[in-house]
């Protein structure tokens, strides 16, 4: 059962490529933080924004810290879910052992026999409603923190005349795994200038001001 209830809340940042609990509110609550615009690149510029740009979204969403608070809180109720799971699974052996000091057919065996059959049916039914309701809650704040992303990266772009921002995965491949060789070589970009990568800034306007201090260097 905890292989069923663990594979749903990630810890690796794929699909959407992890939204959060601002501070201590529930993920229900969050909110987009408050943003201090930047002073335009091109403040006299006029026509159409002709610049493109990139964004690492897989890294954004590891380094985002309101949704790592809300993963993390997610992954402590999920444990407390297993364990609760774990105490009724360990309850329905209990009782199974006790079955079998009674001859089948007598009104103690019948007894514990539907005792166990009921339990069994309802420890079914509420691992599968647990299971669904934490897919449904982790969807909630991926979809919640993505669009927080596209709105800073909209901002972001508008601000600095950028026509188009691409994603693209910025994270280093290891040459001695072929998954992640294979996947290196069918990226859309072979290559970029340093400069075109907003990501940095895009993390940072996330992240503000919820946390204090530069955001982390990236690594390339």
């Amino acid at each position: 059962m905890k292989r069923q209830l663990v594979v749903f809340v990630s810890t690796a940042v794929v699909a959407l490529g992890s939204m959060s609990v601002f501070a201590q509110a529930p993920v229900a609550a969050v909110t987009a933080p408050a943003q201090t615009a930047a002073p335009s690149a091109h403040p006299h510029a006029t026509g159409p924004a002709t610049q493109v740009a990139v964004i690492d979204i897989g890294y954004v969403f590891k380094n985002h810290s309101r949704f790592k608070v809300a993963m993390d809180k997610m992954k402590d109720e999920v444990m407390a879910a297993e364990n609760g799971l774990k105490a009724e699974r360990d309850r329905i052996n209990g009782l199974m052992e006790q079955i079998k000091g009674f001859n089948p057919g007598t009104p103690e065996f019948k007894k514990l026999e539907s005792e166990v059959a009921k339990a069994q049916g309802d420890f079914n039914v509420n691992a599968q409603l647990q299971k669904k309701d934490f897919m449904e809650r982790e969807a909630k704040v991926y979809l919640q923190v993505y669009t927080e992303i596209e709105k800073a990266v909209a901002q972001f772009a508008q601000q600095h005349r950028i026509a188009i921002v691409h994603r693209f995965d910025g994270e280093s491949i290891d040459n001695s795994d072929r998954n992640q060789i294979l996947r290196g070589i069918t990226k859309p970009i072979v290559y970029l200038e340093s400069g075109i990568d907003i990501t940095p800034d895009v993390l940072k306007v996330l992240n503000t001001p919820v946390v204090a201090g530069a955001v982390a260097p990236r690594t390339k």
